[in-house]
């Protein structure tokens, strides 16, 4: 504490994305006790991380998990479409599919998706529920066998979206297929480990 102002000392924490998100400096905070930036939840999009223009909507969101030093730690927090770009989506003579799935990764992340398909042409009713049971399955099943580090990429990165439109092509013909918000609704305990934070600083 300063002995003329009787304020408290403000320390500069930077912080990164996750490794598996390129370990990247997204931000900075002030803060007079580094212990209590934990929590906070940072956001960013895909462009800062990739360099590539073109994914400039997709925003994403890190939750920070520990300090140490004057660095915070992240992990995957979250993610979704810009509202321009949703917007931009939409079109007359067409279905709008979507579906909400809650999901629990291997390493006991739950997540709760949404995830829309756009068609060419309108369809039937019928048509959309076999869509959204496809949605359903693939993603229940992705989270099944990833950890969240992987799942999370698979759905930034559109190979969810891939899958799913794969696989149900053959019932309709797609404009665009997205995961369009994805949010952790449950981190499992060991997250804030001290094992499991000393990794993180590590870069790991």
């Amino acid at each position: 504490m300063s002995k003329k102002t009787g304020e408290k000392v403000k320390h500069l924490i930077t912080v990164y994305s996750p490794p598996y998100f390129g370990g990247r400096e997204i931000g900075t905070i002030l803060a007079s006790d580094p212990s209590r930036v934990v929590g906070r939840v940072i956001r960013t999009d895909l462009y800062q991380l990739t360099g590539d223009p073109s994914k400039h909507y997709l925003l994403i969101y890190f939750k920070i998990v520990g300090v140490e030093d004057s660095s915070a730690s992240t992990i995957f927090y979250g993610h979704e479409y810009g509202r321009e770009f949703l917007r931009s989506l939409v079109r007359r003579g067409s279905t709008k599919v979507d579906g909400i799935f809650d999901v629990t990764t291997k390493d006991g992340f739950h997540l709760r998706l949404t995830i829309t398909a756009f068609t060419i042409n309108r369809i039937r009713r019928g048509k959309e529920r076999k869509i959204r049971h496809i949605m359903k399955e693939i993603v229940t099943k992705a989270g099944q066998s990833l950890t969240l580090e992987q799942f999370s990429q698979e759905m930034v990165l559109g190979k969810s979206a891939s899958d799913i439109f794969n696989s149900a092509k053959k019932i309709a013909l797609f404009r665009h297929v997205g995961v369009v918000k994805s949010k952790v609704l449950k981190i499992p305990e060991w997250v804030y480990s001290k094992e499991r934070l000393e990794e993180l600083a590590q870069g790991g």
